[in-house]
Parts: structure tokens; sequence; C-alpha cells
């Protein structure tokens, strides 16, 4: 019984992250000051190869399900298969909620309310991804991409688990930036990310739903 309801408990704090992960996510977008760097990534990548934003997230979801497979050395067929179909509705849900954002007129306020509901954001997705690291039912194939590195690697650093899951968006940036000579998505709110999502993201595991632990299962 209390197995059913830790369960059920999970479950429904999935749901929660998914919600506030494509919300924050596509805030940032919507702001046009910088979004979290995975997100940033995602947007230049999808101007630089001309496909819709919810694709390039979805095959970024998938490219890095399979890197992951690599780094834990065997095939977690639970992992392989909870990356995919978080991938599916986050991907598509960011695409709607910067719509939603969009239409309400986000992008068209003054700076000063950009930057605050930018900053809200990027504190929205740290807050979203310890949520369901912690829960660890389905978790996004990028963000599970540092919850690896962390407590196989990183002696379950949370901070340094997210500066190292890092290294791949950055690096398609670059490319991104280099192949079209623009940068969308890349500002104040990427700066936050880059410095401060890790620590968040360890605020959060103590101070966001502090019932919910870790079911580290590596």
């Amino acid at each position: 019984m209390a197995k059913m309801q830790d369960l059920r408990q999970r479950l429904d704090f999935l749901v929660l992250s998914i919600l506030m992960n494509a919300a924050g996510n596509a805030l940032t977008i919507s702001t046009h000051l910088g979004s979290a760097v995975w997100t940033g990534s995602s947007v230049n990548l999808s101007n630089w190869i001309h496909i819709p934003l919810g694709t390039t997230l979805f095959i970024y979801g998938i490219v890095i399900t399979f890197a992951n497979q690599l780094l834990l050395g065997h095939f977690d067929r639970r992992r392989f298969f909870s990356n995919l179909l978080y991938a599916i509705p986050f991907s598509y849900l960011v695409s709607l909620f910067t719509f939603g954002w969009n239409w309400i007129g986000i992008a068209q306020l003054n700076l000063l309310s950009r930057l605050l509901l930018d900053t809200l954001g990027i504190l929205t997705v740290s807050a979203a991804v310890s949520i369901y690291q912690r829960a660890n039912i389905l978790m996004h194939p990028n963000d599970d991409l540092s919850y690896i590195l962390r407590f196989k690697f990183l002696k379950g650093s949370a901070i340094l688990g997210q500066w190292v899951s890092y290294a791949p968006p950055l690096l398609i940036t670059l490319l991104a930036f280099i192949a079209t000579g623009k940068l969308d998505a890349i500002g104040y709110g990427t700066v936050l990310a880059l410095v401060a999502q890790g620590a968040l993201m360890k605020w959060s595991d103590v101070h966001v739903f502090p019932q919910l632990k870790h079911h580290v299962d590596l």
C-alpha cells in the first residue's frame, strides 16, 4: 500500500514537472532575453536546419537518449523508453506554450518585466528538473544526461553534473552561429542557467516539495 501511494505521488509530481518545464522554457523563449542552455541551442539548431522547434527538440531527445545508453554502459530498456516518452509531450508542449506566451504579448513587455519573467522561467525550469529527477519515472533525455553524470561520475554533484552536460548544446550553438551568423534565444537567461541552474536545482531538491526524495536507480 505504501509503495502504491509513493508511486502515485511520484506520478503526480511527474505530470506537474512536465508542465512546469515546458511552460518555463517557453517563457524564456518568448522574452527574447535568453533561454536555458539546451532550449537556446534547440532554437538556434531549428533556425539553422529550418525545421519546427518542436521537431528539433524531439530529434535532440532521440540523439541524447542513445548517448545516455552509451554512458550507462549497458542497455537500460526502462530508461530508454522513458526518455523518449518524456521527450514527445515536452517537445510539442514547449511550442504550444511559446505560442500562448507570444499570444498574450510577453515579447512586447518592457525590458524590466521581461527580465523578471526570464528569471522566473529559469527558476521554474530548475525546479521542474529537480522534481522529475527525484521522481525518476520519466526524465527528459537532456536532464537524464546530467543525472547520469551526476550520480555515476561526479559523486552526486548537481552543479558539476549540470555544467558537464552543457558541453553538447554549447557546441551545437557555436556551430549554428558559424553556419548562420546569428544567435537567437541566447542572452541573460542563458548566462543565468549556465552559472546558477545546478545550484538552483540543488536548492530545489531541499526546498521545493521536500517530501519528494531521490529515487536513484543507477
